[in-house]
C-alpha cells in the first residue's frame, strides 16, 4: 500500500516567487512555517502547554530537518541527520491555497488564476449575495468580508440567530465562505445552499464554496463543528486518483481530500477531526487491501493554528503528529510506501491571516541505503504524484521526475 499525508500549511520557506504573494499587503518574502516556529520553542516563546525547543525527532528522521535547511536554513533544534529519502517540493501553480496544491500534488498544475475577492469588505459582488438571499429565503447576508472564521462568527453569530442571515466571508484564496447555525439555521439547509451556490461560483473560477457550520449559545459561546464541507471545482482532467481507478486501485480518502476534488477518483471516504483522521489512518494500515492507495490531509496546523496566528499551538500539533507517525510507521509493512508533504505555508509568525507561499518537504518512510540516488533534490509539486504512479506501475499522462 501507498499512503500520502498531506499536512496543511506545513511549509519550510524559501519560495523563489514569494515576493509576488502576499498578506495584508507585505509580500511572503522570508515567510518559512517550521523554521520560525523552531526559532519561537527554543527561545521559549512556546510554552504554552508545550516546552522547550520544538520536539518532532520522526518527522526529522524522515527528512524534516534536512528539507527545512535546504529551503532556507537550519533551523533550531532540528536535526538534519535523515535515514530515509527526502526531498523539498516546489509549486508551479499561481496559488497559495488548498486546491493549487493539492490538485499539483496529484498530478495537475493550476495553469489559471482563479477568481479572487480582494476588497477588504464588501468583498463579494451584488449578484452574488442576491444569489445567496434567492436560494436561502432571506432578506440579507452578514459579514461580506475578509475575516478569520473563528473571529467573525464570535462577532456576528449573535446577529445570525435572531436575523436567520447567513454569515458569509473570505480571505486572499479563491474562496466564497458560509457560515451558519446547526440548529437555528440547520445544517442540511447550509449545505444545499451551498452545493445550489457552488456552480455558478465555479464557472467564474471561484475554486470552492465551503460550508462552515457553527454550534454555541451566547453564555457559552460558539464553536465551529468537524461538518465542514467544501464544494470544490472538479478538476478538469484526470488525476493521480483517477489512474488509479483505471487500472482497480482502490482509493481512501482521508480528511478533506473528497471535498478538494470534487470526489473524483475516491472510493471511500472518513472525515472528523485529526485526532480521528489519526485513528482511521492507523485503522487503514490494518484493514486497506493490497494495492490500495490511502490519501490523507490533516487540517487543523492550517485551520486551528495558522490563520490563528498561534505560535505555540501549532507547535503542540507538529509534536502531537511526529507521534502519530512514529505509531504509522511502526504499523507499516516492510512494502508499504508512505509520503508526507503539505500544499503551502501558513507561517504563525507572519503578518496578516492568510497562507504563505513556500516551499514544502516531501519525507518518507524510504530508507536511505534502499536507495539507488541522491536524496535530498528540489522537486515539483506534481513530481509526487509522478512518483505514486511509478511505484504501482503507472505511466502517467504528466512529464515531470520520480524522487523513489
Amino acid at each position: 500500500m501507498t499512503f500520502l499525508c498531506v499536512m496543511d500549511s506545513v511549509g519550510i520557506g524559501g519560495a523563489p516567487d514569494a515576493d509576488a504573494f502576499f498578506n495584508s499587503g507585505v509580500p511572503d518574502t522570508g515567510a518559512n512555517t517550521i523554521l520560525h516556529i523552531a526559532q519561537a520553542c527554543a527561545e521559549g516563546k512556546a510554552d504554552l502547554g508545550r516546552a522547550g525547543p520544538l520536539h518532532v525527532p520522526h518527522l526529522c528522521k524522515m527528512g524534516l530537518g534536512a528539507a527545512v535547511a535546504l529551503s532556507d536554513r537550519a533551523a533550531p533544534g532540528l536535526s538534519q541527520e535523515a535515514s530515509c529519502v527526502w526531498s523539498v517540493a516546489r509549486e508551479t501553480s499561481r496559488g497559495k491555497d488548498t486546491p493549487s496544491g493539492h490538485w499539483e500534488i496529484a498530478g495537475l498544475p493550476v495553469d489559471w488564476d482563479w477568481t479572487y475577492f480582494p476588497d477588504p469588505v464588501n468583498s463579494f459582488p451584488q449578484e452574488v449575495i442576491q444569489q445567496v438571499c434567492d436560494i436561502a429565503g432571506v432578506d440579507g447576508v452578514l459579514g461580506n468580508c475578509h475575516a478569520p472564521g473563528t473571529e467573525i462568527i464570535d462577532r456576528l453569530a449573535a446577529e445570525h440567530i435572531k436575523t436567520g442571515r447567513p454569515i458569509c466571508y473570505t480571505s486572499a484564496d479563491s474562496v466564497f465562505q458560509i457560515a451558519a447555525h446547526e440548529d437555528h439555521f440547520g445544517l442540511d439547509r447550509l449545505y444545499d445552499l451551498c452545493a445550489r451556490l457552488a456552480p455558478s461560483l465555479h464557472a467564474q473560477k471561484v475554486g470552492r464554496v465551503i460550508a462552515r457550520p457553527f454550534v454555541g449559545e451566547p453564555d457559552i459561546g460558539y464553536t465551529r463543528t468537524v461538518n465542514r464541507k467544501d464544494y470544490a471545482m472538479t478538476p478538469p482532467q484526470p488525476i493521480l486518483m483517477n489512474w488509479l481507478q483505471k487500472q482497480g486501485r482502490p482509493v481512501y480518502s482521508i480528511g478533506k481530500i473528497g471535498d478538494i476534488f470534487a470526489n473524483q477518483g475516491i472510493d471511500h471516504f472518513v472525515k472528523g477531526s485529526d485526532q480521528d483522521l489519526a485513528d482511521a489512518l492507523m485503522s487503514h494500515i490494518e484493514t486497506c487491501p493490497d494495492g490500495a492507495f490511502v490519501f490523507a490531509n490533516f487540517v487543523e496546523f492550517d485551520s486551528v493554528y495558522g490563520h490563528r496566528r498561534d505560535i505555540a499551538g501549532y507547535a503542540r500539533a507538529l509534536e502531537w503528529f511526529d507521534g502519530v507517525i512514529a505509531k504509522v510507521c511502526d504499523a507499516l509493512r516492510d512494502d508499504d510506501v508512505l509520503i508526507i508533504t503539505a500544499d503551502h505555508g501558513n507561517d504563525p509568525s507572519w503578518v496578516g491571516t492568510d497562507h504563505t507561499r513556500e516551499q514544502v518537504p516531501v519525507l518518507t518512510n524510504v530508507p536511505l541505503n534502499q536507495f539507488n540516488h541522491s536524496s535530498g533534490r528540489i522537486v515539483k509539486f506534481s513530481d509526487i504524484a509522478v512518483t505514486i504512479a511509478h511505484l504501482f506501475g503507472i505511466s502517467s499522462a504528466q512529464n515531470g521526475d520520480r524522487f523513489l
